[in-house]
Order: structure tokens, then C-alpha cells, then sequence
């Protein structure tokens, strides 16, 4: 799930844009060992998820919900170390990554797993540790860099999952070209992706994704607008098109308006793995940025015979305003989000920042009826370690309270019980040690 993806584009393009604006990047390579990094990336990660009306793990016959317990409580640690090498010096580099990622158990238990932290076991209790290991080999021409192996994606169309302990990591083949300034060109063949459990290659063991081919391009326009489309044909599931626009409007040195348009195209292909899929899904997003504060209003709409559909194509793949707990993509439905963020550097505490929003969806289509309901409220605190043996070690506390009517609650971006309470604690320590 993506929260508030926009301006990722145009920060990618413009990443790309400066790397041109001297030499190819293969030109000024160092050399294998001399551009090597690797890094040690710590989180820990409390999660809860309490469902008020019941929706649990253990069945329970004598409940009216079927459940003996709505609670769902976790607590884990994640590891991963990533070594990038640089790439041999000449017309074509050669390098590789490779990862290892590494999960414990630290609280939880068959009666409170599920919040998709840790692999289950036969007897439904969760795993103590897990472990994945991968790597890819990577080719560089001028600004152009061809990878096959395991890697971290962020495409709209095909996007892995980094919202627990550990990521998803997809299998195949990706390039990416920057040789024109300010446009970035991708394509790629992706034919398996892990889940965040780190435990196997395959998402869903009876829906798993058997390949994906996609390929997009990123335009920097002017130095306040970018857009791009990205294309994916996942094979057996459906056809993805998307779109993007950014655009920011300077108003003065401290201030600035945003807006940003995403818009997916989805339709299965009569032979799908999983359900059918036919819709429309599109959000836009104005932030009018003064000093320390932003404040967001967003839109966002889901038409077509069925809901927005993803996760075989990572569960990372859904680049729209509203995409938060709740997703707000079900059948019919339109939301609206209001949203006010603040960096407390301007009053004295660098490192230190806040988030609220709010999200009304309404107009729902489900099994069980239309004109299904639904809101949700978000609350944020992050601080980030400015200096010291600790720098850039974050603590951010997230909670949320979702609410939905009986219509609403049965619908794909929900599938619980309509009313959830939640609370997620992330410690992340990133550490450079090359």
C-alpha cells in the first residue's frame, strides 16, 4: 500500500536530469570496488489491529462473529543488509547487488498473529525468524543500466511493498535509461515476487504471479512539471495503464501550490487467476505549502463494473491520493481528504514533524449492497536523530481509526469487519558502513 506517492516522479526525473548535466554516469565511474556501498538497515515494527466488531483469527463458534478474538498484536524485528557494487570502468560496466534479509519474532502468538509481519506455520502459529538472501547482476552503458536478478521496484505499474519488517522483492529483468535530459525511459519482465515474510518467491501460493512485462517513461517538462505513463500487461490477472502529472506553482521563497493527477486503467483478460477486473481509479491532490505547514485537499474515484485490483503486481502497486489504510478503491466509490502537515525545524526542533488527515469515502457497490459508507482518521509523530552516533536513526508512531457501514465493510479494500482500530510504531536505523 502507497500513501501519498506523488512528486516520486519528478523527483526521479530530476534525479536523472543532474546526472547528465556532466558526463555519463559510466564515464565517471571509479571503478567495482572503489564505487561499492554497503548498508546495514534496522526496523523494528509494533503493529496492532483491533477489530470492534469482531473480525479475528481463531474461530469461535460460540461468538456471533465466528471469532474468539478481534485483537491482532505483533511486534518484530527486521535486518537487511544490501551491498550495491560500482561497475567496472569502460564502455560497459559490470556489477552486482545483493541482498540478505532477516526478520525475529519479538512478541506474538496464534491468537494474535496477522497483521502480515511473520510466515504462519501449519499449526497457525507464527515464525520465530525468517530469512532471504538474493542478488542481481547489473550491465551499465553511458546512462543506461540493465539488471536481472532480485530487486526492490517502484513503478506504478508494478511496485514492491515496504510497509512491514521486511520488503517484498520481485524476480526478472529491469532497464533503465536517463540518456536524454530530463526524460527516463524503463522497461522490464518480472516473473516472481516474494512476500514480506521473506519466506518464498510467491505472493499467494494460489494466485502467484506467473509474469509481468512492463515499460514507462518520466518527462521533466519545465522545472515545475513532469508527467508520465507507465504501462503493464501482468499475464493470466490484467492490462494496467497510468498516468501522472505534477505540477507546483512557486508563489513566494516560502511558499508554493501542488498538484498532482494519478490515474490507473485496469482490465482483466478473460483468463484470470484471480477475480475479474474492470476500472477506473484516479485521484488529485492540491498541497498549498507555506513554510513549515502543508495542507493537502485531495479527490479520488473509482468507476467501472468491479474495484481497483493489485498486490499480484506488488503490493506496493496502487499510486493514488487516498491510498491509506482503508485504500478507498472499492466499486463506485469517490473520497475526499483533507490533510495538514508540519516540520517543527522552523519552531526550533529539526528532525521533529507532524501529520493529521481525514478521509470520507462514500457511493460504495459491494456484495452486500450501494451506497455503502466509510471514513477514516490518521495521526502521525516522526523524529529523525539530526547528529551523534545515532544520526538518522527515526521513531514514528502512526494511528488510525477506520470506520465503515455494513456495505462498505464488504468490499475488496476492506474485507473485515467495518470498524478498526490501529497503531504502528516503526523504529528504522539506517547505517552506512560503506
Amino acid at each position: 500500500m502507497q500513501v501519498m506517492k506523488w512528486s516520486v516522479i519528478a523527483l526521479a526525473v530530476a534525479a536523472g536530469t543532474t546526472q547528465m548535466a556532466v558526463a555519463s554516469s559510466q564515464s565517471e565511474s571509479k571503478g567495482f570496488i572503489e564505487d561499492t556501498s554497503f548498508d546495514i538497515f534496522t526496523r523494528a515494527l509494533y503493529f496492532n489491529r483491533d477489530f470492534r466488531n469482531g473480525d479475528g483469527n481463531v474461530a469461535d463458534a460460540n461468538k456471533a462473529s465466528g471469532f474468539k478474538s478481534g485483537y491482532r498484536e505483533e511486534f518484530g524485528l527486521g535486518v537487511r543488509l544490501l551491498l550495491e557494487s560500482g561497475f567496472t570502468q569502460g564502455t560497459v560496466g559490470v556489477g552486482f547487488d545483493a541482498h540478505s534479509l532477516s526478520s525475529v519474532k519479538l512478541d506474538s502468538g496464534r491468537g494474535r498473529q496477522g497483521t502480515g509481519q511473520f510466515a504462519v506455520t501449519d499449526e497457525g502459529r507464527p515464525d520465530d525468524t525468517q530469512t532471504e538472501v538474493g542478488g542481481a547482476i547489473k550491465f551499465r552503458v553511458s546512462d543506461t543500466v540493465l539488471k536481472h536478478g532480485n530487486m526492490f521496484t517502484a513503478s506504478p505499474v508494478f511496485s514492491t511493498d515496504d510497509s512491514r519488517i521486511l520488503p517484498e522483492v520481485a524476480t526478472g529483468t529491469q532497464i533503465v535509461s536517463n540518456e536524454i535530459e530530463g526524460l527516463e525511459l524503463n522497461a522490464g519482465r518480472f516473473t516472481a515476487l516474494s512476500s514480506q515474510t521473506a519466506t518464498g518467491r510467491d505472493v499467494n501460493d494460489n494466485a502467484p504471479l506467473t509474469s509481468t512485462n512492463l515499460v514507462g517513461a518520466n518527462y521533466q517538462f519545465t522545472e515545475n512539471f513532469s508527467a508520465g505513463y507507465h504501462y503493464a500487461d501482468t499475464e493470466d490477472y490484467w492490462k494496467k495503464h497510468y498516468i501522472n502529472a505534477n505540477y507546483t506553482i512557486p508563489l513566494s521563497d516560502d511558499q508554493s501550490l501542488n498538484f498532482d493527477l494519478n490515474a490507473y486503467r485496469t482490465k482483466s483478460q478473460e483468463k484470470e487467476l484471480g477475480d475479474k477486473v474492470d476500472n477506473k481509479l484516479w485521484s488529485l491532490a492540491g498541497a498549498y505549502n507555506f513554510g513549515a505547514h502543508t495542507v493537502t485537499l485531495a479527490y479520488q474515484q473509482s468507476s467501472g463494473e468491479t474495484a481497483y485490483n493489485y498486490g499480484v503486481d506488488g503490493g506496493g502497486t496502487v499510486w493514488v491520493a487516498n491510498a491509506t489504510t482503508s485504500e478507498f478503491w472499492s466499486e463506485d466509490e469517490k473520497s475526499a481528504q483533507v490533510r495538514y502537515d508540519i516540520d517543527m525545524e522552523s519552531y526550533g526542533v529539526p528532525g521533529l514533524s507532524f501529520m493529521a488527515r481525514y478521509i470520507s469515502g462514500w457511493n460504495v457497490t459491494s456484495a452486500a449492497g450501494t451506497d455503502g459508507k466509510e471514513h477514516e482518521l490518521g495521526l502521525q509523530a516522526r523524529y529523525v536523530i539530526q547528529e551523534g552516533a545515532a544520526k538518522d536513526l527515526s521513531f514514528r508512531v502512526a494511528h488510525n481509526l477506520t470506520r465503515a457501514d455494513r456495505v462498505a465493510a464488504a468490499g475488496p479494500s476492506n474485507a473485515r469487519d467495518g470498524d478498526v482500530n490501529e497503531v504502528r510504531i516503526f523504529i528504522d536505523y539506517p547505517l552506512d558502513v560503506l
